[in-house]
């Protein structure tokens, strides 16, 4: 999948390990609601002034539990 490509790219260019990036791929595929909802948030976190490191950590911290159950 083309996004896959680009996705892996872009975690190596950030200096994520392998196996996280290839952990990171599979969960996204077993969920991909899940990460958009996630995603959909940090973003109106963001546009309300928060910075995306903060934001991510916030709303990784309330799907805390279905990003376990995927991991």
């Amino acid at each position: 999948m083309f996004q896959n490509f680009l996705l892996k790219k872009m975690l190596r260019t950030q200096g994520v390990p392998e196996p996280q990036i290839d952990m990171f791929i599979k969960m996204i595929e077993k969920n991909p609601e899940l990460f958009k909802n996630i995603a959909a948030e940090v973003q109106v976190k963001v546009k309300g002034g928060m910075d995306q490191q903060s934001a991510s950590m916030e709303v990784m911290k309330k799907y805390e539990s279905e990003l376990k159950k995927l991991a």
